[in-house]
């Protein structure tokens, strides 16, 4: 070994668990190999970063990780499912609706699960999974599009911020079993957050509401995950030519 380089094979032990450490360090993501489906574990935590760098005491998810991570995910054929575990305050719209998008058009079973937060973007982000959890304790938050900086008083505007908010609003009732018309409600309820419109969902009321499949932790949702595998076709069949 040098340079602080790693041999990847059987006799190197040690070199593969050190590049798993350094693959959970840098990204957040590990693939499991002792069980009973190969899975891939995603996190999307902090606040989702956009086309601007956010300051470097703030914890983000940055897209231009998750988006080539997706991609690899998809084309391995190894990688039997996909779990998702958000805790997330939000953050760019478009980012986070570009991965949910991403998420929503996987040939991979999916499972997402909602533990401490899933608020804001984080919303489009939970539903898009096959499947979706979210723990007792975890909140979501649903709120209209807000944007920071100068924001000009036109016409224009305002069209902007509706068309912004349709796409979501489409999103989510699209890949969940909310109605519009019961999510928009929720989206423009007065008295409950200050300083804000809009409203927050425990663990128990995102179920309810239809937002969220099933109330539940990571066990049931590596089980889910499971049974999805196992009712699954084959991700990308070759005429038989090749085995997972």
């Amino acid at each position: 070994m040098r340079n602080g380089d790693f041999e990847e094979n059987e006799e190197n032990p040690k070199g593969e668990e050190l590049e798993k450490a350094q693959v959970i360090e840098k990204i957040g993501q590990v693939v499991p190999h002792n069980a009973k489906h190969l899975i891939h574990c995603l996190t999307i935590i902090g606040q989702v970063e956009g086309h601007y760098i956010l300051p470097p005491q703030n914890k983000t998810t940055k897209y231009e990780h998750i988006m080539p991570a997706l991609v690899a995910i998809e084309q391995d054929r190894s990688i039997e499912g996909l779990v998702i575990i958000l805790n997330t305050v939000g953050g760019d719209v478009e980012a986070g609706l570009a991965i949910a998008e991403l998420i929503a058009g996987m040939k991979t079973p999916t499972v997402s699960i909602v533990v401490g937060g899933g608020h804001s973007i984080g919303v489009p982000l939970a539903v898009s999974a096959k499947r979706s959890f979210i723990v007792p304790s975890a909140t979501m938050t649903i709120h209209p599009v807000r944007m920071n900086g100068l924001v000009l008083g036109v016409p224009q505007t305002l069209s902007y911020f509706e068309k912004m908010q349709d796409r979501i609003v489409n999103f989510v009732t699209r890949n969940s079993h909310i109605s519009e018309e019961r999510f928009r409600e929720l989206l423009l309820r007065t008295g409950e957050l200050v300083m804000d419109v809009g409203t927050v969902l425990d663990g128990e009321e995102a179920v309810r509401e239809g937002l969220i499949d099933r109330l539940g932790g990571l066990s049931e949702a590596i089980e889910c995950l499971y049974e999805l595998i196992e009712g699954a076709d084959e991700k990308y069949p070759d005429k038989g030519n090749q085995k997972r």
